[in-house]
Protein backbone atom coordinates (compact mmCIF):
# COMPACT_ATOMS: atom_id res chain seq x y z
CA UNK A 1 0.00 0.00 0.00
CA UNK A 2 1.27 3.47 -0.91
CA UNK A 3 1.90 6.00 1.84
CA UNK A 4 0.17 9.35 2.01
CA UNK A 5 3.33 11.01 0.73
CA UNK A 6 2.61 10.00 -2.88
CA UNK A 7 0.87 12.91 -4.68
CA UNK A 8 -1.98 12.49 -7.15
CA UNK A 9 -1.42 12.64 -10.90
CA UNK A 10 -2.68 16.21 -11.39
CA UNK A 11 -0.22 17.50 -8.78
CA UNK A 12 2.59 15.68 -10.58
CA UNK A 13 1.47 17.21 -13.88
CA UNK A 14 1.57 20.70 -12.36
CA UNK A 15 5.09 20.19 -11.01
CA UNK A 16 6.33 18.94 -14.39
CA UNK A 17 4.63 21.88 -16.12
CA UNK A 18 6.50 24.34 -13.87
CA UNK A 19 9.74 22.53 -14.71
CA UNK A 20 9.05 22.85 -18.46
CA UNK A 21 7.92 26.46 -18.49
CA UNK A 22 9.96 28.01 -15.68
CA UNK A 23 6.83 29.83 -14.57
CA UNK A 24 4.01 28.93 -12.21
CA UNK A 25 1.60 31.18 -14.13
CA UNK A 26 2.48 29.50 -17.44
CA UNK A 27 2.05 26.10 -15.82
CA UNK A 28 -1.34 27.20 -14.48
CA UNK A 29 -2.41 28.27 -17.96
CA UNK A 30 -1.25 24.96 -19.43
CA UNK A 31 -3.18 22.98 -16.83
CA UNK A 32 -6.29 25.15 -17.01
CA UNK A 33 -5.93 26.44 -13.42
CA UNK A 34 -6.20 29.97 -12.12
CA UNK A 35 -2.96 31.42 -10.75
CA UNK A 36 -4.39 31.26 -7.23
CA UNK A 37 -5.45 27.62 -7.61
CA UNK A 38 -2.05 26.62 -8.98
CA UNK A 39 -0.23 28.34 -6.10
CA UNK A 40 -2.50 26.66 -3.57
CA UNK A 41 -2.01 23.28 -5.23
CA UNK A 42 1.75 23.69 -5.20
CA UNK A 43 1.79 24.62 -1.51
CA UNK A 44 -0.28 21.53 -0.74
CA UNK A 45 2.12 19.38 -2.74
CA UNK A 46 5.12 20.80 -0.88
CA UNK A 47 3.36 20.11 2.41
CA UNK A 48 2.61 16.56 1.33
CA UNK A 49 6.21 15.92 0.22
CA UNK A 50 7.62 17.74 3.23
CA UNK A 51 10.07 19.87 1.26
CA UNK A 52 10.28 23.03 -0.82
CA UNK A 53 9.87 22.07 -4.48
CA UNK A 54 9.58 25.44 -6.25
CA UNK A 55 11.59 28.59 -5.62
CA UNK A 56 9.63 31.66 -6.70
CA UNK A 57 11.18 34.96 -7.81
CA UNK A 58 10.09 38.10 -9.72
CA UNK A 59 11.55 36.58 -12.91
CA UNK A 60 9.80 33.21 -12.69
CA UNK A 61 9.72 29.92 -10.83
CA UNK A 62 12.49 27.33 -10.74
CA UNK A 63 12.46 23.87 -9.21
CA UNK A 64 14.74 23.28 -6.26
CA UNK A 65 17.12 20.34 -6.32
CA UNK A 66 14.49 18.31 -4.49
CA UNK A 67 11.84 19.57 -6.90
CA UNK A 68 13.84 18.39 -9.91
CA UNK A 69 14.30 14.99 -8.30
CA UNK A 70 10.57 14.63 -7.60
CA UNK A 71 9.69 15.88 -11.12
CA UNK A 72 11.92 13.22 -12.63
CA UNK A 73 10.11 10.52 -10.67
CA UNK A 74 6.76 12.07 -11.55
CA UNK A 75 7.47 12.03 -15.27
CA UNK A 76 7.93 8.27 -15.17
CA UNK A 77 4.66 7.86 -13.27
CA UNK A 78 2.79 10.12 -15.72
CA UNK A 79 4.11 8.23 -18.75
CA UNK A 80 2.97 4.95 -17.18
CA UNK A 81 -0.44 6.47 -16.39
CA UNK A 82 -0.89 7.58 -20.00
CA UNK A 83 -0.04 4.09 -21.24
CA UNK A 84 -2.54 2.61 -18.79
CA UNK A 85 -5.21 5.10 -19.88
CA UNK A 86 -4.67 4.11 -23.50
CA UNK A 87 -4.71 0.39 -22.76
CA UNK A 88 -7.90 0.51 -20.68
CA UNK A 89 -9.66 2.44 -23.43
CA UNK A 90 -8.63 -0.16 -26.00
CA UNK A 91 -9.62 -3.02 -23.67
CA UNK A 92 -13.16 -1.73 -23.40
CA UNK A 93 -13.37 -0.84 -27.10
CA UNK A 94 -14.21 2.78 -26.37
CA UNK A 95 -12.15 4.03 -29.28
CA UNK A 96 -14.01 5.81 -32.04
CA UNK A 97 -13.46 4.38 -35.53
CA UNK A 98 -13.30 7.87 -36.99
CA UNK A 99 -11.93 11.19 -35.74
CA UNK A 100 -12.22 14.62 -37.29
CA UNK A 101 -9.18 16.70 -36.45
CA UNK A 102 -8.49 20.37 -37.20
CA UNK A 103 -4.99 21.83 -37.25
CA UNK A 104 -3.36 25.12 -38.11
CA UNK A 105 -1.09 25.19 -41.14
CA UNK A 106 2.24 24.95 -39.32
CA UNK A 107 1.16 22.13 -37.03
CA UNK A 108 -0.60 20.19 -39.80
CA UNK A 109 2.43 20.37 -42.10
CA UNK A 110 5.22 19.68 -39.62
CA UNK A 111 3.91 18.02 -36.45
CA UNK A 112 0.51 16.37 -36.79
CA UNK A 113 1.64 13.68 -39.29
CA UNK A 114 4.24 12.39 -36.83
CA UNK A 115 1.68 12.37 -34.02
CA UNK A 116 -0.83 10.45 -36.16
CA UNK A 117 1.78 7.83 -37.06
CA UNK A 118 2.48 7.30 -33.36
CA UNK A 119 -1.26 7.07 -32.61
CA UNK A 120 -1.58 4.36 -35.28
CA UNK A 121 1.39 2.45 -33.84
CA UNK A 122 -0.04 2.58 -30.32
CA UNK A 123 -3.41 1.30 -31.47
CA UNK A 124 -1.88 -1.58 -33.44
CA UNK A 125 0.37 -2.46 -30.51
CA UNK A 126 -2.58 -3.02 -28.15
CA UNK A 127 -4.76 -4.70 -30.75
CA UNK A 128 -7.19 -1.81 -31.23
CA UNK A 129 -8.69 -0.91 -34.58
CA UNK A 130 -6.74 2.05 -36.05
CA UNK A 131 -8.77 5.23 -36.18
CA UNK A 132 -9.73 6.73 -39.53
CA UNK A 133 -8.67 10.38 -39.33
CA UNK A 134 -10.08 13.30 -41.30
CA UNK A 135 -7.70 16.26 -41.06
CA UNK A 136 -9.00 19.76 -41.77
CA UNK A 137 -6.39 22.50 -42.11
CA UNK A 138 -6.73 26.26 -41.81
CA UNK A 139 -5.43 29.18 -39.81
CA UNK A 140 -5.80 29.21 -36.04
CA UNK A 141 -9.01 31.26 -36.13
CA UNK A 142 -10.64 28.71 -38.44
CA UNK A 143 -9.52 25.81 -36.24
CA UNK A 144 -11.01 27.49 -33.17
CA UNK A 145 -14.32 27.95 -35.00
CA UNK A 146 -14.36 24.31 -36.13
CA UNK A 147 -13.87 23.02 -32.60
CA UNK A 148 -16.31 25.55 -31.14
CA UNK A 149 -18.98 24.53 -33.70
CA UNK A 150 -18.40 20.81 -32.96
CA UNK A 151 -17.09 20.17 -36.48
CA UNK A 152 -13.82 18.81 -35.07
CA UNK A 153 -13.23 16.79 -31.91
CA UNK A 154 -9.87 18.39 -31.20
CA UNK A 155 -7.77 21.12 -32.78
CA UNK A 156 -4.17 22.28 -32.74
CA UNK A 157 -3.51 26.02 -32.91
CA UNK A 158 -0.47 28.30 -32.89
CA UNK A 159 -1.75 31.56 -31.48
CA UNK A 160 -0.93 33.03 -28.04
CA UNK A 161 -4.59 34.05 -27.70
CA UNK A 162 -6.11 30.83 -26.38
CA UNK A 163 -9.93 30.83 -26.53
CA UNK A 164 -11.46 31.19 -23.08
CA UNK A 165 -14.61 29.25 -23.95
CA UNK A 166 -12.65 26.13 -24.94
CA UNK A 167 -10.39 23.84 -22.95
CA UNK A 168 -6.74 23.71 -23.91
CA UNK A 169 -3.35 22.18 -23.23
CA UNK A 170 -0.09 23.73 -24.39
CA UNK A 171 1.81 20.88 -26.07
CA UNK A 172 4.89 22.64 -27.45
CA UNK A 173 6.71 25.93 -27.91
CA UNK A 174 7.46 27.17 -31.42
CA UNK A 175 10.30 29.54 -32.29
CA UNK A 176 9.69 32.45 -34.65
CA UNK A 177 12.65 33.56 -36.76
CA UNK A 178 13.40 36.53 -39.00
CA UNK A 179 14.41 35.42 -42.50
CA UNK A 180 15.45 37.26 -45.65
CA UNK A 181 16.61 36.53 -49.19
CA UNK A 182 20.32 35.61 -49.47
CA UNK A 183 21.12 38.92 -51.18
CA UNK A 184 19.15 41.10 -48.73
CA UNK A 185 21.26 43.70 -46.92
CA UNK A 186 20.23 42.32 -43.52
CA UNK A 187 21.77 38.93 -44.35
CA UNK A 188 25.24 40.50 -43.99
CA UNK A 189 24.61 41.98 -40.54
CA UNK A 190 26.41 39.69 -38.13
CA UNK A 191 25.09 41.66 -35.18
CA UNK A 192 21.56 41.33 -36.50
CA UNK A 193 18.83 43.95 -36.31
CA UNK A 194 16.71 45.38 -33.51
CA UNK A 195 13.10 44.47 -32.86
CA UNK A 196 12.21 48.10 -33.60
CA UNK A 197 13.76 47.79 -37.06
CA UNK A 198 11.60 44.74 -37.65
CA UNK A 199 8.51 46.63 -36.48
CA UNK A 200 9.17 49.57 -38.80
CA UNK A 201 9.79 47.33 -41.83
CA UNK A 202 7.02 46.09 -44.12
CA UNK A 203 7.09 42.29 -43.94
CA UNK A 204 5.73 39.37 -45.89
CA UNK A 205 3.00 38.11 -43.54
CA UNK A 206 0.23 35.57 -43.25
CA UNK A 207 -3.41 36.56 -43.55
CA UNK A 208 -5.45 37.87 -40.61
CA UNK A 209 -6.51 35.02 -38.36
CA UNK A 210 -3.12 33.36 -38.68
CA UNK A 211 -1.47 32.38 -35.41
CA UNK A 212 1.96 33.29 -36.76
CA UNK A 213 0.86 36.81 -37.62
CA UNK A 214 -1.04 37.31 -34.37
CA UNK A 215 1.90 36.08 -32.29
CA UNK A 216 4.20 38.68 -33.84
CA UNK A 217 1.59 41.43 -33.46
CA UNK A 218 1.26 40.71 -29.75
CA UNK A 219 5.02 40.56 -29.23
CA UNK A 220 5.50 43.94 -30.92
CA UNK A 221 2.59 45.47 -28.99
CA UNK A 222 4.05 44.26 -25.69
CA UNK A 223 7.70 45.11 -26.36
CA UNK A 224 7.24 48.31 -28.39
CA UNK A 225 3.93 49.89 -27.34
CA UNK A 226 4.87 53.34 -28.65
CA UNK A 227 6.19 52.24 -32.05
CA UNK A 228 3.95 52.41 -35.11
CA UNK A 229 4.20 49.04 -36.85
CA UNK A 230 4.59 49.14 -40.63
CA UNK A 231 1.83 47.74 -42.82
CA UNK A 232 2.54 44.35 -44.42
CA UNK A 233 4.35 44.28 -47.75
CA UNK A 234 1.99 41.49 -48.80
CA UNK A 235 -0.41 39.06 -47.09
CA UNK A 236 -0.24 35.41 -48.21
CA UNK A 237 -2.07 32.33 -46.96
CA UNK A 238 0.38 29.46 -47.51
CA UNK A 239 3.87 28.64 -46.29
CA UNK A 240 5.10 28.00 -49.81
CA UNK A 241 3.93 31.38 -51.08
CA UNK A 242 5.43 33.20 -48.10
CA UNK A 243 8.80 31.46 -48.39
CA UNK A 244 8.91 32.12 -52.13
CA UNK A 245 8.09 35.81 -51.66
CA UNK A 246 10.77 36.24 -48.99
CA UNK A 247 13.33 34.25 -50.99
CA UNK A 248 12.53 36.28 -54.09
CA UNK A 249 13.47 39.47 -52.27
CA UNK A 250 10.02 41.01 -51.87
CA UNK A 251 10.54 41.69 -48.14
CA UNK A 252 11.75 40.02 -44.94
CA UNK A 253 9.40 37.85 -42.91
CA UNK A 254 8.99 36.48 -39.39
CA UNK A 255 7.93 32.85 -39.61
CA UNK A 256 8.01 29.57 -37.73
CA UNK A 257 11.39 27.89 -37.76
CA UNK A 258 9.56 24.69 -38.64
CA UNK A 259 8.28 26.30 -41.83
CA UNK A 260 11.68 27.42 -43.13
CA UNK A 261 14.00 24.67 -41.88
CA UNK A 262 14.56 23.22 -45.36
CA UNK A 263 14.99 26.62 -47.03
CA UNK A 264 17.55 27.65 -44.42
CA UNK A 265 19.45 24.36 -44.78
CA UNK A 266 19.56 24.72 -48.58
CA UNK A 267 20.55 28.40 -48.50
CA UNK A 268 17.39 29.67 -50.15
CA UNK A 269 16.74 31.87 -47.10
CA UNK A 270 19.00 33.42 -44.47
CA UNK A 271 18.20 33.82 -40.80
CA UNK A 272 18.82 37.24 -39.27
CA UNK A 273 19.33 37.59 -35.53
CA UNK A 274 16.96 39.89 -33.66
CA UNK A 275 19.16 41.45 -31.01
CA UNK A 276 18.22 40.77 -27.38
CA UNK A 277 15.02 38.95 -28.31
CA UNK A 278 14.04 35.31 -28.67
CA UNK A 279 10.57 35.09 -30.21
CA UNK A 280 8.36 32.13 -29.31
CA UNK A 281 4.69 31.22 -29.24
CA UNK A 282 2.73 28.31 -27.74
CA UNK A 283 1.31 25.45 -29.77
CA UNK A 284 -1.83 24.20 -28.07
CA UNK A 285 -4.47 21.51 -28.33
CA UNK A 286 -8.06 22.69 -27.88
CA UNK A 287 -11.33 20.86 -27.27
CA UNK A 288 -14.82 21.75 -26.08
CA UNK A 289 -15.49 20.38 -22.60
CA UNK A 290 -13.87 18.46 -19.78
CA UNK A 291 -10.48 18.75 -18.18
CA UNK A 292 -9.14 16.41 -20.88
CA UNK A 293 -10.48 15.51 -24.34
CA UNK A 294 -13.10 12.76 -24.37
CA UNK A 295 -11.85 9.20 -23.90
CA UNK A 296 -10.51 7.76 -27.13
CA UNK A 297 -8.24 8.84 -29.99
CA UNK A 298 -8.64 12.56 -29.33
CA UNK A 299 -7.27 12.22 -25.80
CA UNK A 300 -4.52 9.88 -26.96
CA UNK A 301 -3.43 12.25 -29.73
CA UNK A 302 -3.12 15.18 -27.31
CA UNK A 303 -1.08 13.01 -24.92
CA UNK A 304 1.21 11.97 -27.79
CA UNK A 305 1.69 15.60 -28.85
CA UNK A 306 2.62 16.68 -25.32
CA UNK A 307 4.95 13.71 -24.85
CA UNK A 308 6.64 14.40 -28.20
CA UNK A 309 7.34 17.99 -27.11
CA UNK A 310 8.94 16.78 -23.87
CA UNK A 311 11.22 14.43 -25.80
CA UNK A 312 12.30 17.11 -28.31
Amino acid sequence: MLSGRVPDLSAMQLLCAVDRSGSLSAAAQEMGYTQQAASSRMRSLEGQIGAELVRRSPTGSQLTQTGRLVAGWAQGVLSAAERMDFGISALHERRASRMRLAASLTTSAHLVPTWLVELHRQQVRVGAKPTDVELITGNSAKVIDLVRDEKAAVGFIETPELPRDLKHRVVAEDELVLVVAPDHSWSRRRAGVTLEQVARTSLVTRERGSGTRRALELILKHELPDVEVAAPAVELSTEGAINAAIGGGLAPGVVSRLAVADDLALGRLREVKIRDHHLTRPLAAIWRTGRYPSQGPSRDLVAIAARDALAA
